[in-house]
């Protein structure tokens, strides 16, 4: 048995999780390949038998049998096939060993290159193919430094590019830092896999909650949609599959505590968790929480909405810089109009349009308490 061969190969399985087999084809031709060198490249009568059990190989080179030899590579004499054995007779095909210890120094090189080529290749495919199975996943990383304004981040056992466009604003990172990233894009190329990562997509909320919530990782939960402006607020739209399951309370956890560790992983980022409901108009009213509705008259054709507020929840609906309005249009779907009781009864027509037709028009007039902000009302109302 070929103790060391066999050593090797179980190394490379365990370390850089290269089969046995894959490697053992990689040595033949190599064997191969140093043969060629050795006899010359237009030679094609090399063969090399492997024993996957005890690891031993041989090399051998089949030559035919004629009576008289003019290529002493491909051709052998019948007086030394009969040699050999007696039983060869012209035309009869004779495989003869050859030694690979005898080959030069330059065909050994050559030999142990196609080898190593063979590791590369293997290596580059195994990180690929672990790494691209990650796409569209949130992994934990270490960030190793900053590239110009990109950020290095080693997944393991490759790194990762964070883009510059990437990263939320104002968010910096200390060497060795460990922080979760949302792989965007895993290529293959000649250097290994390329990855490139997030920290503004959408989906790493969503994935977050997945490991954090179990009801949302089971399914029993569902987030239904989300809109997104990294660094400030979060939307989120939940529903649950078993009416005994309270989807917000689900995601916020007891005293907040599932919530919050997304929040600081996301370094206080806010995120208001409503409930999706199939009446748009519920919906909008959901996702315009924390600010109170009077009515919201809805067009789900069009696509476009009115919504009416109290005159002193105006600044809370519309949000800083409108940004309250902005992502609830974005979670919804809709073209959000919001104004105020006093701005609606001072337009006329407003309310017009909305009401030929009951059964593709929707109105609420009530407000839903069943919304959970991270963001304190009376503050919002301030800004």
């Amino acid at each position: 048995m070929n103790n060391e061969l066999k050593m090797a190969l179980e190394i490379l399985e365990k370390e850089k999780d290269i089969s046995k087999e894959v490697m053992l084809d990689a040595i033949e031709n190599s064997l191969i390949t140093a043969c060629k060198g050795h006899f010359g490249k237009d030679t094609d009568n090399f063969r090399v038998v492997i024993d996957h059990d005890t690891y031993d190989f041989h090399v051998y080179a089949e030559k035919t049998v004629v009576e008289q030899v003019e290529n002493d590579v491909t051709e052998i004499s019948l007086a030394c096939a009969k040699l050999i054995d007696s039983k060869y007779e012209l035309g009869d095909i004779v495989n003869e060993e050859i030694k690979s210890k005898e080959f030069g120094r330059i065909t050994t090189q050559n030999a142990r290159n196609v080898i190593l080529q063979k590791i590369r290749e293997e290596e580059r495919k195994v990180l690929f193919n672990q790494y691209y199975s990650k796409e569209k996943d949130v992994v934990t990383g270490v960030v190793q430094r900053y590239i110009g304004k990109n950020v290095s981040v080693n997944l393991g056992k490759v790194d990762a590019i964070l883009n510059e466009n990437e990263m939320v604003k104002g968010e910096a990172f200390m060497p060795t830092e460990r922080i979760k990233v949302y792989i965007l894009e895993v290529k293959d190329t000649t250097k290994g896999p390329r990855i490139l990562v997030s920290r503004t997509h959408p989906e790493l909320v969503k994935r977050l909650f997945e490991s954090e919530v179990t009801e949302v990782r089971d399914g029993i939960v569902e987030i239904k949609s989300i809109a997104r402006e990294a660094g400030s607020r979060t939307k989120i739209a939940v529903w649950s599959n078993d009416p005994d399951v309270d989807p917000v309370g689900a995601c916020v956890g007891m005293n907040g505590a599932r919530v919050n560790s997304i929040v600081n992983e996301l370094r206080g980022e806010k995120i208001d968790i409503i409930n999706w409901n199939e009446n748009p108009a519920l919906l909008i009213e959901n996702a315009l929480s924390p600010a109170k509705v009077v009515v919201v008259l809805a067009d789900p054709e069009e696509k476009t909405a009115k919504v009416v507020v109290p005159d002193y929840q105006l600044s809370l609906a519309i949000g800083k810089e409108g940004q309250n309005a902005r992502l609830a249009a974005r979670l919804t779907g809709f073209k959000i109009d919001i104004k105020s009781e006093s701005q609606a009864n001072a337009i006329e027509g407003f309310y017009d349009g909305f009401y030929e037709d009951e059964d593709d028009e929707y109105e609420i007039e009530y407000e839903d308490e069943n919304a959970y902000s991270g963001e304190n009302e009376q503050q919002g109302a301030i800004d």
